[in-house]
């Protein structure tokens, strides 16, 4: 009886896996296959934008060369471009108007987003000091800012609004200092020498 269990089920499973051997994929051909169609065909039905109005159309040549075959010209689209309007440069008076106050606003705005130059983060106040000291000295037009949040001292060099001068700042401060690094941030805009 032990032994007619094993062999009932070896029999059951025998045409299942008779059944799993003839659904397989086939095994590959070594013959070359030919390539499947993979263009989007045009659809019935919907029709096409014409373009030919934004085709360039060009003139025929006055004279045939000797190594180009002479082929028949195709008929040129019509040229029926308008011509633009020219600009002008009228400004009204109410233009002007707004032109003033928006240049009025403009000067009232002190801070805008933008880099500086992290020269220093640290825990000594004589180094930063001596940093500060040895830029300045190199450039004295740069501005420098010291911050200190107990118990870290920040060196900040510079006011860029943009990050193509805050990298020649960066790069400048790097002789004197290798980490520096730049720190997007708010900077102060038009500063009285």
């Amino acid at each position: 009886m032990k032994m007619r269990l094993p062999n009932a089920v070896l029999l059951l499973s025998l045409p299942l896996l008779a059944a799993c051997a003839a659904t397989a994929p086939a095994a590959p051909t070594t013959r070359a296959q030919t390539p499947v169609d993979t263009t989007r065909k045009p659809t019935a039905g919907v029709p096409t934008e014409d373009l030919t109005k934004y085709r360039p159309t060009f003139a025929a040549p006055t004279a045939a060369s000797p190594a180009m075959p002479a082929a028949s010209p195709k008929p040129a689209a019509p040229a029926t471009k308008l011509a633009a309007p020219a600009p002008t440069a009228h400004v009204t008076a109410q233009v002007e108007q707004r032109l003033r106050d928006q240049a009025f606003t403009n000067q009232n705005v002190k801070y805008a987003s933008g880099f500086r130059v992290r020269a220093y983060l640290g825990l000594e106040r004589d180094q930063v000091m001596n940093i500060r000291r040895q830029i300045i000295s190199r450039y004295p037009d740069e501005t420098d800012y010291i911050t200190f949040k107990q118990p870290v001292y920040r060196l900040y060099i510079g006011d860029y609004t943009n990050k193509l001068d805050a990298a020649r700042g960066l790069a400048r401060v790097r002789q004197f200092v290798p980490r520096a690094e730049l720190e997007p941030m708010q900077v102060l805009l038009n500063k009285v020498p």
